[in-house]
């Protein structure tokens, strides 16, 4: 119903515009991308990441190619005035080669016809924006502003460059750069085309690495009458080969000015603006009519969606009291696991997925999970992990770097655990592990559930000891993990009665029997794990086999 009453009044608003007057100026000013910023339009593998824009999001960044457009078509020119637009824009981006000797393939600023799309293979020098079809095609309607990191023989100078290029892979006009010398640090960009003397210039300046021997300008005569058809595209585009580096814009400003055609002379000029000034003074009765109804209907959808976003911010407010892990945005956690890529992902749960991740700018590899979006047991638990973990302190505890709950999904940030669970080492293929690393492992689970029971200023009752939830970092250390069935008890009180939680197997009879957990049902699940940690066997299947 909401999407038909926007549908609604965008055709409204937007037949009335045309018929009244066509609009020839934009401006924006934007200095923070967001996912929800209908301005922005993400191809490819570009994505808003931490406030800025990843062009090519992968770690790995091969043959990566993204583009970051305006929502809005520009007008160039004006067809009855003949009148063409002055532009300039004004750009912030980071080019970082990572510290390779060798890296690719660079980024652009663009124009293009209003609809285009990123070409099929495309990848490496072409930028996104052509390919071996379309390179140098007469047909082309694209002029780009150029930071060229990899000189291709085929087309590009001996050299690497800043360049101007009509309709071509070719640059019309480029100067020398380095993307080396200045890796990682932010530039300013500045271009601008003056319609008046036919004149599109670029200048350039880095905010730390900047020298005075270096040119940081460069302009090239084009009408863009001539080039460009009258409405266009315009954006950012970026791409890598077999080579890498990260493209990031980080801020964006742009603005157009065209005057509108003057209106005619003559006996008809009067009786045009009669009708003009008419329609404005209907149109606007009529949009006023449907605004009041709007707003009305969007009162009544609010109401209810109120109860459902205190129950959101209540749950930020008692994740935000607790010290140590951050709330990450939905964004960040994208980037970090490629978009929750199938080769990252290191395990499935009851409740949810593992994918491994990696923070840029905190240099950090993490794990991820992913709660099921249809699991109201796994949300549950997001919670309860939350706010347990997050107030514990031990080396043989996972540590919960943050969590997410945006966009209806629930997401645990952990530290990565190289040595992957017990289970593994235990059950699966891999060499058995030593008996000094056994005897290790068995140690550091001990001390994990004494601080747990009691240590700590409450009484942790676990409620799932078993060996997929017993972590081991990159020295076979032990962290226990998985918090999400824990309940908290004064130390005073002993055990409670709840509903039964944990794993078949690995629960003690009593608790199974009378509901109540306890230190002691803890302890029943840590004998069972340490009797398979010592014959590297699963007892329970053992067991089965023996009574059947």
């Amino acid at each position: 119903m909401a999407a038909n009453w926007h549908s609604f009044l965008h055709l409204l608003f937007s037949s009335f515009h045309v018929f009244i007057l066509k609009t020839y100026s934009i401006e924006f000013q934007i200095s923070r991308f967001t996912t929800g910023d209908p301005n922005i339009v993400y191809r490819g593998q570009a994505i808003p990441r931490v406030g800025t824009i990843e062009l090519n999001n992968n770690i790995d960044y091969l043959f990566q190619v993204g583009s970051a457009i305006y929502s809005k078509d520009v007008l160039l020119w004006e067809s009855r005035s003949g009148k063409q637009a002055d532009l300039k824009t004004h750009f912030t981006f980071v080019i970082d080669t990572q510290g390779n000797s060798q890296y690719a393939a660079g980024l652009a600023f663009f124009l293009a016809p209003s609809g285009f799309q990123i070409p099929p293979n495309s990848a490496g020098g072409f930028l996104g924006l052509y390919n071996t079809s379309t390179a140098d095609s007469l047909r082309n309607q694209i002029v780009h502003v150029e930071f060229d990191s990899f000189p291709n023989p085929e087309w590009d100078p001996k050299l690497e460059h800043v360049g101007i290029n009509v309709n071509s892979i070719s640059s019309a006009n480029y100067t020398a750069w380095n993307a080396s010398k200045h890796s990682n640090d932010i530039a300013d960009a500045w271009i601008a085309y003056n319609s008046t003397n036919k004149i599109l210039s670029v200048s350039w300046k880095y905010q730390t690495t900047s020298t005075s021997q270096e040119n940081t300008t460069l302009s090239h005569q084009i009408d863009l009458m001539k080039v460009l058809p009258q409405s266009v595209t315009i954006g950012f585009s970026a791409a890598t080969s077999e080579y890498t580096e990260r493209h990031v814009i980080q801020s964006w400003e742009f603005s157009s000015s065209l005057d509108a055609a003057e209106p005619g002379k003559g006996k008809n000029s009067k009786k045009t603006w009669k009708v003009v000034v008419g329609s404005v003074v209907a149109g606007a009765v009529f949009i006023v009519v449907v605004i009041s109804t709007y707003v009305i209907f969007r009162r009544w959808k609010s109401k209810k969606k109120d109860a459902k976003i205190e129950r959101v911010s209540s749950i930020n407010d008692d994740f935000e009291r607790g010290a140590g892990p951050r709330r990450f945005s939905y964004e960040e956690i994208v980037f970090a696991t490629n978009n929750f890529s199938p080769n990252r992902k290191l395990g499935q749960g009851g409740f949810g997925a593992v994918y491994r991740g990696y923070f840029a700018d905190l240099d950090l590899v993490v794990a991820v999970k992913k709660i099921s979006s249809g699991s109201r047991q796994g949300k549950r638990e997001y919670v309860t992990e939350v706010k347990v973990i997050s107030r514990l302190r031990h080396r043989n505890l996972v540590q919960l770097i943050g969590w997410c709950h945006d966009q209806g999904e629930f997401l645990l940030v952990y530290e990565y655990m190289p040595n992957g669970s017990l289970d593994s080492h235990l059950f699966g293929n891999r060499t058995p592990l030593s008996w000094n690393l056994r005897h290790k492992i068995a140690l550091g689970l001990a001390s994990a559930i004494l601080y747990l029971h009691e240590e700590w200023e409450q009484c942790v009752i676990h409620r799932d000891i078993k060996p997929s939830n017993v972590m081991l970092d990159s020295s076979f250390n032990v962290k226990l993990g998985d918090f999400g069935l824990a309940k908290l008890i004064d130390h005073e009180l002993g055990s409670q009665t709840s509903a039964l939680a944990g794993t078949i197997g690995y629960m003690a009879p009593e608790y199974i029997s009378s509901r109540r957990a306890s230190k002691e049902s803890d302890v029943y699940g840590f004998g069972l794990v340490a009797l398979e940690n010592m014959y590297c066997k699963n007892v329970l299947k053992l067991s089965m086999k023996k009574s059947s």
